[in-house]
This record gives structure tokens, C-alpha cells and sequence, in this order.
């Protein structure tokens, strides 16, 4: 074969595809589970004041499967699904959802985590409002959560991102809005005795 052909054949294996979506880790992907449950474990250690009773994240392959079912969807919204007892899950009653959407080319997993917990600085923690959307951070750091299963899919279009990856993290338990406003209370009502 001559010289010219060989380097014709290489780039056309080599070549990269035109519009190709990189490839983006699988829910069995050992490197992926460890760097998304590490990463929650590292943002859920800073909270602020210190969390008396801080569940150690851990991975749940169910989890996993429902967040890669709705990041396939390829919308930027959330599961319609979530609060319906057992519908996500076999053994939790609800689920948490925290969806990021980007690049496919600039998708990684602590980038997108660290886009969820960076909204501490919109939560007020004496009154538990946020002074903006906090949701995501609020469930990142949510005490009684201990199970977690985040997927990544490649969509088309998402969102207005063309080429795009859209990442979804399932909870469980869920953040509870009600629960943490009670919580809040009783903690507000305990120091308010000891005045």
C-alpha cells in the first residue's frame, strides 16, 4: 500500500465525526458513581452551621435507572413523577431531582454539582427562605437524603443548547419543604424557651 493511501485510511478511522456528541459516562461507570457521590459527601461536610445529623450519601442503582429515563427526555424539566409514592422508586414513598443542562463538551460531573450547591449564597439559614432559587442547594445539602443516582445523556437539543448534555441526580428521601419549615420551627421555638 503506499504512503498516501495508509495516511487515507487512518483519517478516515481516526477522523473525528462531524456534529458527533462526545461520549458521555454510563450509570455503570465506576469513575462516574464515585465522583457523584463524593462530591455531594464533600459539598454536604461544609454546611453551615455544621448539620447535627448529616446522612453519609451512598449509590442506588434505582435511582440511577429513573434519573437516565428522564435525562433521555431530553426536556428541561422535572420528573412529573416524583412526589407520586413508590412511582420512582421501589422503597421511597418520593424522590429528589436536581437537573443541570449544558455543552456536551463542557460537562463534568463536579462542575455541574458545584452549580447546585453554589446557591448557599442565596439561602438565609435563620429563616430557611432563599432570597433566589436555592431548591437545588437545598437538596444537595438536605440532611435526611442518605441515597443518591445521577445519569447523563446526550441530547440533540435542550433547553436552547444544541448538542447538549443533560445531567439529572435523583434523591431519596426527597427534600421536604414542609418538613424542613417544621424542623426550622422547632429549632426557632427551642432557643426562644432557652432566652
Amino acid at each position: 500500500m503506499t504512503p498516501w493511501r495508509v495516511v487515507l485510511a487512518l483519517w478516515v478511522v481516526l477522523r473525528p465525526a462531524v456534529g458527533q456528541q462526545p461520549l458521555l459516562p454510563a450509570i455503570t461507570d465506576n469513575a462516574f458513581i464515585e465522583e457523584c457521590v463524593r462530591v455531594h459527601n464533600d459539598f454536604r461536610s461544609k454546611v453551615q452551621p455544621e448539620a447535627s445529623n448529616m446522612q453519609y450519601m451512598t449509590w442506588d442503582t434505582a435511582l440511577a435507572r429513573n434519573a437516565r429515563a428522564w435525562a433521555r427526555k431530553c426536556v428541561f424539566e422535572h420528573n412529573v413523577y416524583l412526589t407520586e409514592r413508590y412511582q420512582c422508586h421501589p422503597n421511597f414513598t418520593s424522590v429528589g431531582e436536581n437537573i443541570w443542562i449544558g455543552s456536551a463538551k463542557a460537562f463534568n460531573v463536579t462542575g455541574a454539582i458545584k452549580s447546585w450547591y453554589d446557591e448557599v449564597a442565596f439561602y438565609v439559614f435563620n429563616v430557611h427562605a432563599c432570597s433566589k432559587s436555592c431548591g437545588h442547594y437545598l437538596q444537595v445539602v438536605w440532611d435526611y437524603s442518605y441515597k443518591i443516582g445521577c445519569a447523563v445523556a446526550p441530547c440533540n437539543k435542550v433547553g436552547g443548547i444544541r448538542n447538549a448534555a443533560n445531567f439529572v441526580c435523583n434523591y431519596a428521601p426527597s427534600y421536604n419543604v414542609l418538613e424542613a419549615f417544621l424542623r426550622m420551627c422547632s429549632v426557632v421555638i427551642c432557643q426562644e424557651d432557652h432566652i
